[in-house]
């Protein structure tokens, strides 16, 4: 599996300079965040800048947040900017309570319901969407998915080049059904992302992902699933810490380029 840079990781850096430094450390793919692409002018002109480079675009982020109003929109735009990308999958982080409700159940409909919208839309434009379950830390208000199975119930409701299911390491270590569900998705994984767990959690919950061997993941069995599951694309490392963030940002490439060697493979 080679190595792609998603640019959530040099936060701070544009998407010209993201591209540039995954070219400089033989990285052959990137997985841009909209609101990098937009920051460079939109879709097309960051399409220039990534074929410029010679990358692979392995996804787009991200889509979903359903319990939000005006969701339907904004998940149109979303999977447009994929098209034009050249991004065959936009993940999905598909949302939480909405405000004011404790209907979990009801918020989990909700989700169905949007794919049911959204999923003939993105199909007619050639993207696939990406279910990613998140660590259940983050149910109430950014994924009422949290397992791979519960991802996957969702996904096995429409052909598998429609909805396909996001492999993170980060949010799905922990899980005692992990290697069994992983079995179950092949032909559905959309992508594999990759980062640590660290401690201690930080006050922002959000924030606790660490370069590959900084924490408590051990990635190759978690590899090796995803390989025999059939999946042949990159492998994404998504970071979100703030010292990671406020690193140089050639630094914190030619770091996950070093790790990627040491934990998953070649670049």
């Amino acid at each position: 599996m080679k190595l792609s840079l998603n640019t959530a990781t040099v936060k701070y850096a544009s998407l010209e300079t993201a591209a540039r430094l995954a070219a400089e450390n033989g990285i052959t793919g990137i997985g841009p965040w909209r609101d990098v692409v937009a920051a460079a002018g939109g879709a097309a002109a960051a399409r220039k800048i990534i074929d410029g480079y010679a990358l692979t675009v392995t996804s787009l982020c991200r889509g979903g947040f359903f319990h939000v109003p005006g969701w339907l929109a904004d998940n149109q735009a979303a999977v447009d900017e994929a098209a034009i990308l050249g991004a065959k999958e936009l993940v999905l982080v598909v949302g939480g309570l909405p405000d004011g409700s404790k209907d979990l159940p009801g918020a989990r409909q909700q989700v169905a319901d949007a794919l049911d919208a959204l999923v003939p839309y993105a199909a007619d434009r050639g993207v696939r969407l990406a279910i990613e379950p998140l660590h259940p830390m983050f149910c109430a208000d950014r994924a009422v998915v949290s397992t791979l199975g519960q991802a996957l119930d969702l996904a096995e409701n429409f052909a598998p080049h429609e909805v396909g299911v996001v492999v993170d390491t980060y949010h799905v270590w922990w899980d005692p059904e992990l290697f069994g569900q992983i079995a179950r998705a092949a032909g559905r994984i959309s992508a594999y992302q990759v980062c640590d767990w660290v401690l201690p959690i930080p006050a922002d919950a959000l924030l606790g992902r660490g370069h590959v061997g900084d924490g408590c993941i051990e990635f190759a069995p978690i590899t090796e699933a995803v390989a025999r599951a059939g999946y042949t694309g990159h492998v994404e490392v998504e970071i979100f810490h703030q010292a990671v963030w406020d690193a140089d940002p050639a630094a914190t490439v030619a770091t996950m380029a070093e790790r990627h060697r040491a934990y998953i493979g070649e670049v």
